[in-house]
């Protein structure tokens, strides 16, 4: 894993007191790229999340597996979701681990495509006491060279 710092103005530090969304931790470990998570790690440079789903039965596979633990199937392909998900848990870290950072959420989201498929995350430009269980939210992509991370913020649009 790398470690890598925020763009200017992310990572949730400044000066104030002022109440500020939050916006992750200041300092981010990344993935190491391998070929059975590429796709997942690299999907966000189109705007787009991916997860593994089965050609044979249809069930997403996540975290990545070589092969479906549903059918054991080994005719996997990764296949875009609609990037929306439900908060299904949530935590907010306020220890400061790095001088000057702001408290961040840790969430565990739910796609809208399969509740089975969780992704823990942060929850990005909401306040931290705004979040709630059963909160609408949606994927954007925090990027780092190669990778973009999936974090989620508040729904923005209606949902079907």
């Amino acid at each position: 894993m790398t470690a890598v710092s925020p763009e200017p103005g992310g990572g949730g530090s400044g000066g104030g007191d002022a109440p500020a969304p939050a916006r992750g931790p200041s300092l981010r470990l990344l993935p190491r790229l391998e070929p059975e998570n590429e796709f997942f790690w690299t999907s966000g440079a189109d705007g787009r999340l991916r997860f593994l789903r089965c050609r044979s039965c249809r069930t997403y596979v996540h975290p990545p597996s070589p092969r479906c633990p549903d059918c054991l199937s080994a005719d996997l392909a990764p296949e875009a979701v609609s990037g929306r998900a439900t908060v299904v848990a949530y935590t907010c870290n306020i220890q400061e681990w790095i001088p000057g950072s702001r408290p961040y959420v840790i969430g565990l989201v739910a796609i809208e495509e399969d509740e089975r498929v969780r992704l823990t995350t942060n929850l990005v430009d909401v306040d931290p006491d705004d979040v709630r269980s059963g909160m609408a939210v949606e994927v954007v992509f925090d990027r780092h060279d190669d990778v973009y991370l999936p974090l989620f913020r508040p729904a923005t649009g209606d949902r079907p």
